[in-house]
């Protein structure tokens, strides 16, 4: 049985170095799980959080933003850190297919392969459109659907931080 209380996970970075939950440990991690062929929720929700850490200003630089593939099969390593050049502060993860599906269940994310004419290799991906904040404990914090606007965001994760103080 898995819990969202305290996730772990098992994946490689987008520069091929293993890493776990206990990597980020000490930083605040925002979460979001997509894939790099997906052409409207990933790149809007990037963009999003991106304005957000730019909000945020220095606080963010509490925050590990953390993209976590959900199509390994596509998203290796170097296709992440490519996509994510126009996201310098995301980290890109992913690994074997056993080892997202583990972490997707850690997080109770929903993500299917599905037949799409429309995708050049025949198939896209939908899946969970949610941001989790994960403590620097590893523990989770707060989650974000994906309708919440920047400006909510923000102040939630302000707030959030805020009651916190250091680190």
């Amino acid at each position: 049985m898995t819990s969202l209380d305290q996730p772990s996970f098992s994946l490689v970075d987008h520069d091929g170095r293993p890493v776990t939950e206990n990597t980020y440990q000490g930083r605040w991690q925002l979460v979001f799980f997509g894939f790099t062929h997906c052409k409207v929720v990933c790149p809007r929700a990037l963009r999003r959080l991106s304005s957000v850490l730019d909000e945020l200003g220095e606080t963010a630089d509490r925050l590990q933003p953390l993209y976590i593939s959900v199509d390994p099969e596509r998203d290796t390593p170097d296709v992440l850190r490519e996509f994510l050049r126009p996201y310098p502060r995301y980290t890109g993860l992913t690994g074997s297919v056993d080892a997202v599906e583990q972490a997707k269940q850690e997080f109770r994310v929903f993500a299917r392969r599905k037949y799409d004419p429309t995708d050049p290799d025949g198939y896209s991906v939908p899946h969970t459109a949610i941001t989790y904040l994960l403590s620097p404990e590893g523990k989770y914090a707060a989650h974000f659907l994906d309708s919440i606007t920047e400006a909510e965001m923000t102040v939630s994760l302000r707030t959030i931080l805020a009651k916190t103080g250091a680190p």
